[in-house]
């Protein structure tokens, strides 16, 4: 889409285009962005396993992992909130209301950043402690902690930013964004930790600096594209603004917010194992996150031609790009998951962190991938639900696969089954989040049929 495009001619382009080719050419530069992205979460687990402290290093950054989903719950709070907004404003004309919501948004997540990061500060061991470390890996938390804390309040606001971009159809500067941070973290990497003999501290040193590079080039990206500008004049501050912003982020912030409770209850749950079983999740969660970041990447391309569709009361178009969408990701997770079955030993090696680690993370791997494509129906459900501001039930699903279900299921499962317990947890868990899906949306889209039934009529 031309940077150059007015909103008018947006949104026709949004409502008009079939939605086929439009998820696609929207899909695209947000699958790229995830992937890359996915790369940059690896990249520390992936050079650290080859450090002289590999196993440590790599519990460490499993244990800062659940504080950095705290960070990104707050980003895709703000991020996803005031963006679903703003894609039903422009859907339906309503831009002087999307402009305010831009950079209320905006601005009240970098404050909320700056607000994580000096409590977190101050109370980092205890924080550390509180997150799943054990004795050995503590220092080394502290010290990655401490660095990714400074770089809070950007990382919020790139997350914030990327979402905007997203939401109004400019995919293609959100993925300049992201990817270019993605990219500059895995050539850091190596630098810092390896030449200039850094270890954790240089892990964490590259992933704020390339998270500051893509907040910059997030906010060139606003102001080159065609989405609405951030302006400190439009900075509204109002209980309606918040209040949809709750209502539209709430999901978000509930799904990861409680992947990161989640992170510390498999932390506490892996400790009796040792670090070796840490850092065995540790690499499964990452593996994982690189297999569902391309369906998620796709449903991002789904959710703006979704927000404005259903702001311009086509409710047709919206069940059919959410079939479609379902339908590549179905096919595309079998895929993978026969990839992942057969290659679980070679996927874990390539972390780097030896023979004891590999047994345990490639049956929890193994394991994830017998009912992976069921992620299909679980993540597009998801996103529709959120966008047609449907707060409860989409928060409901969102803190279901790794909350409602998987934090029990983690203190029960390994008691019973021990170490298998842990392996199997990920697993039993998507088989009950699919039935709660089904339930959950099988009434919003036979609505939607109805809706569209009675425009017809």
């Amino acid at each position: 889409m031309s940077k150059q495009m007015t909103n008018e001619e947006k949104l026709i382009w949004m409502t008009k285009t079939p939605v086929e080719k439009l998820i696609c050419r929207l899909a695209v530069p947000t699958i790229i962005s995830m992937l890359v992205s996915s790369f940059y979460n690896m990249a520390d687990t992936f050079f650290l396993g080859r450090s002289k402290d590999n196993i440590i290093a790599t519990g460490a950054v499993g244990v800062v992992f659940s504080l950095m989903a705290v960070i990104q719950a707050i980003g895709f709070f703000f991020g996803h909130g005031c963006s679903n907004y703003i894609s039903r404003k422009l859907g339906s004309k309503e831009t002087d209301l999307a402009e305010k919501m831009a950079s209320t948004g905006f601005f009240t997540a970098v404050i909320t950043g700056f607000m994580l990061m000096v409590p977190g500060l101050f109370f980092i061991e205890p924080l550390a402690w509180a997150l799943g470390s054990t004795e050995l890996i503590l220092p080394k938390a502290i010290e990655y902690m401490r660095i990714i804390l400074i770089g809070s309040p950007y990382m919020v606001g790139a997350l914030v930013l990327n979402n905007q971009l997203r939401f109004q159809g400019s995919a293609f500067f959100a993925m300049v964004g992201i990817t270019s941070g993605a990219v500059l973290n895995i050539v850091l990497d190596p630098i810092f930790i390896f030449r200039l003999d850094m270890g954790v501290t240089g892990a964490a040193l590259a992933t704020v600096i390339s998270q500051f590079v893509s907040f910059l080039l997030l906010v060139w990206g606003i102001n080159k594209s065609s989405a609405i500008k951030i302006r400190l004049k439009n900075f509204k501050p109002s209980f309606y603004l918040y209040k949809e912003i709750i209502a539209g982020g709430s999901p978000s912030l509930c799904r990861q917010g409680i992947a990161s409770v989640a992170a510390i209850c498999l932390n506490f749950a892996a400790k009796p194992y040792g670090e070796v079983a840490i850092a065995a999740m540790a690499v499964v969660s990452k593996i994982a996150m690189f297999a569902n970041s391309v369906i998620i990447g796709f449903g991002q391309g789904f959710q703006p031609v979704c927000g404005f569709n259903y702001g311009a009361g086509l409710y047709k178009r919206v069940l059919k790009a959410f079939w479609f969408c379902v339908r590549f990701a179905f096919v595309f997770l079998v895929a993978v998951s026969v990839l992942g079955i057969i290659f679980a030993p070679q996927l874990v090696n390539a972390f780097g962190n030896g023979p004891e680690v590999e047994k345990i993370a490639s049956a929890a791997l193994r394991y994830q991938c017998i009912v992976f494509p069921l992620n299909s129906f679980i993540v597009l459900s998801n996103m529709l639900l959120q966008t047609i501001r449907k707060p409860v039930r989409a928060t409901a699903l969102a803190i279901s696969r790794q909350g409602l279900i998987f934090i029990p299921l983690i203190i029960i499962l390994p008691k019973i089954f021990g170490i298998t317990g842990i392996e199997i947890c990920q697993m039993v868990s998507d088989i009950f989040t699919f039935a709660l899906a089904v339930i959950l949306q099988t009434p919003v889209l036979r609505g939607l049929k109805e809706r569209n039934r009675a425009l017809a009529d």
